[in-house]
C-alpha cells in the first residue's frame, strides 16, 4: 500500500498532466486562424476546417483507440506523442509551403488522431491509482486540457511577434515533444494490476445495444455542442451589450474594438479559470454522491437557470452585462465539468474494466459536437429576425437543447 501512494504522483498525475497540457493547445486555433489565412490568402471560413477536423479525428481516434489504451498504456502515450508532434510541426511546413490542405491533413487528420488517443490515455490510470478520489484524479488531469489555452496562447503570440508564425510551430512541436516522452516515460499501472483480455475485452456492439450508453451519449454531445456554440461566439455576443453603453455608442469601430480589447481579454481569461474550475470541482462533487448523473443534473439546471437569466433581463447596461458574463462563464464551467465527470459516470455503469473502450466510444459525441457547435451558432445568429440583436436569438435554442440534455441524462 505505501508503494502504492508513493508512485501514483508520478505514475498517474504528473505524467497525465505532461500529455494534456501540450494537446490542450488544441483550443488556441484563434490565436493564429487569422495569421494562417492571410499567409495562404484563404478566407477564414475555409482555414476554419483545420480546428473542426482536428476535433473530429480527435472524438473518432479515441472511438476506436479504447482496446490499444486497455491493453499497452505505453504504445498509446508514444502513438500521441509521434501523431502530436508531427501534426503539429507539420501544419508549419505546409504553412512555409502555402500548401492549405497540408493545414488539413497535419493540424486536423494527424495531429486530430494524436489529441484522441492522448486525451485517453491518462484516464482510467489516474481511476486505478485514486480508486477512492476517481473523480477529483480525473479531474485535475482533465483540467490540464482546459488550463492549455491559459498557458499556450500568450505565449504563442510572443513567439509569433518574436520569431514568427511557422518557427512558432516549430520551437512548440519541440517543447511538447519533450513534455510528451517524459510522459511517455513516467506512465505505468499500479503495481499488480495486469491486463486480462476476458474481463477488459467488451465488444462494441453490446455497449452500443445498452440504453444507458445512449442517453449518456446524447447529454454529452448537447453540452459540447452548446459549449462551443456559445464559446464561438462569445466576442460578438460581447461586442453587442457593450455597444449599448454609452461611453462607447458613437465610436468608430477601430475605436471601439480597441476600447474593449481588454474588457475581452479580460473576460476570455477568467473564462479559461471557470472551465478550469468546473473541471476540477465538478468531477470531486461526483465523489461525495451515490449517483455520478446528479451532477450532470446539476450542470444542465444550472445552464438552463443562467440562460434564462440573460432572456428575461431586458434592460441595457450593467444589469444586462452581467448577466451575459454569468451564462458565459457558468455555461463554460458546466462545460469543462461535462468532460473531467464523464469518466467516472461511465465507470458507475460500465465498471473500470472497460472504462477507456466506453470513453472513447462516448467521446465520438465529441467529434459529432465539432462538426455541429459552430456551424448551429452561426446558422441560428444569420436566420435571427432581428439582426441588430442577432446574437441573442442564440440564447433560446440553447436553452432548449439543455432542457433535452436534462431530460435525457434523468432518463439514466
Amino acid at each position: 500500500m505505501a508503494r502504492f501512494t508513493e508512485n501514483r504522483w508520478t505514475s498517474a498525475i504528473i505524467p497525465a498532466l505532461l500529455i494534456h497540457i501540450p494537446i490542450g493547445t488544441v483550443y488556441c486555433w484563434s490565436v493564429f486562424k487569422q495569421l494562417i489565412a492571410d499567409r495562404l490568402h484563404a478566407s477564414p471560413a475555409s482555414v476554419e476546417w483545420g480546428f473542426s477536423l482536428a476535433i473530429f479525428f480527435l472524438g473518432m481516434s479515441a472511438a476506436f483507440a479504447g482496446p490499444m489504451v486497455e491493453k499497452n498504456i505505453k504504445k498509446s502515450a508514444l502513438v500521441s506523442m509521434v501523431c502530436f508532434v508531427v501534426g503539429f510541426a507539420g501544419t508549419g511546413v505546409s504553412i512555409a509551403l502555402n500548401f492549405l490542405p497540408g493545414v488539413f491533413i497535419c493540424y486536423g487528420a494527424i495531429m486530430g488522431i494524436g489529441l484522441g488517443v492522448g486525451y485517453l490515455t491518462p484516464v482510467k490510470n489516474l481511476m486505478l491509482w485514486f480508486a477512492d478520489n476517481k473523480g477529483l484524479a480525473t479531474g485535475i488531469a482533465v483540467a490540464g486540457f482546459g488550463l492549455a489555452k491559459a498557458i499556450a496562447s500568450p505565449l504563442m503570440e510572443y513567439l509569433i511577434g518574436t520569431v514568427g508564425l511557422v518557427s512558432m510551430f516549430f520551437i512548440l512541436a519541440a517543447v511538447y515533444a519533450v513534455m510528451m516522452f517524459v510522459g511517455f516515460l513516467l506512465i505505468k499501472r499500479p503495481a499488480g494490476w495486469v491486463y486480462d483480455p476476458a474481463t477488459s475485452h467488451v465488444s462494441r456492439k453490446t455497449i452500443l445495444k445498452k440504453p444507458v450508453f445512449w442517453g449518456i451519449w446524447i447529454a454529452f454531445y448537447i453540452n459540447i455542442t452548446c459549449g462551443l456554440a456559445l464559446i464561438s461566439q462569445e466576442k460578438d455576443i460581447l461586442h453587442d451589450v457593450l455597444r449599448a453603453f454609452p461611453q462607447y455608442a458613437n465610436l468608430s469601430p477601430a475605436k471601439f474594438a480597441a476600447a474593449i480589447s481588454g474588457i475581452i481579454g479580460l473576460v476570455l481569461a477568467v473564462d479559461s479559470v471557470f472551465n478550469t474550475a468546473g473541471r476540477v470541482g465538478f468531477s470531486t462533487l461526483s465523489d461525495h454522491l451515490k449517483r455520478r448523473e446528479t451532477v450532470y443534473q446539476v450542470i444542465f439546471i444550472m445552464s438552463i437557470a443562467v440562460c434564462l437569466l440573460q432572456i428575461f433581463t431586458n434592460s441595457i447596461g450593467n444589469a444586462l452585462l452581467w448577466a451575459v458574463l454569468a451564462m458565459l462563464f457558468l455555461v463554460n464551467a458546466g462545460y469543462g465539468g461535462g468532460f473531467s465527470t464523464l469518466p467516472v459516470l461511465l465507470d458507475q455503469h460500465f465498471g473500470t474494466k472497460t472504462v477507456s473502450t466506453t470513453h472513447g466510444l462516448t467521446l465520438s459525441a465529441w467529434a459529432f459536437a465539432g462538426l455541429s457547435g459552430n456551424q448551429l451558432a452561426s446558422f441560428v445568429v444569420a436566420h435571427a429576425p432581428d439582426q441588430a440583436h442577432r446574437y441573442a436569438a442564440l440564447i433560446p435554442v440553447l436553452t432548449g437543447l439543455f432542457v433535452v440534455a436534462l431530460i435525457s441524462i434523468s432518463l439514466v
